[in-house]
């Protein structure tokens, strides 16, 4: 497949995701993902359908994958932070959040998840 039909899939994810199609989502970035591994861009969008459906361990796997690709990705390191809260991690979890709110201190998905949590798990 050419990079065209990559992106192809990967643009059609996307719409899909939009819609809540998050299944029928994760079978295109799958075959966007056999074909370019190493793009980021595609780990995040594949984890965040898988995490919408549920699937936390996949969606784990593809944020790490993402922040190994590019740890500078504070979405990813967002993402992994909820993974990770799903498995009861908190600790673990609020490093991640921590560095995505770091990152972008003005999202106030990152602070909310931040403050929400370290009120939970006290250092």
């Amino acid at each position: 497949m050419s990079l065209e039909e990559t992106y192809d899939l990967f643009a059609r994810g996307k719409k899909l995701a939009k819609e809540n199609e998050h299944l029928k989502a994760v079978m295109l970035f799958e075959k966007a993902k056999e074909i370019e591994p190493e793009k980021g861009s595609i780990r995040e969008a594949l984890a965040f359908s898988y995490y919408k459906c549920g699937l936390y361990s996949s969606a784990k796997e593809n944020f790490s994958k993402a922040i190994s690709i590019d740890a500078a990705n504070d979405y990813a390191h967002y993402g992994l932070g909820l993974c990770l809260l799903k498995e009861g991690k908190i600790k673990k979890a609020l490093g991640h959040l921590k560095i995505a709110m770091a990152m972008k201190p003005d999202n106030l998905f990152y602070c909310k998840a931040v403050k929400k949590y370290s009120s939970i798990f006290k250092e």
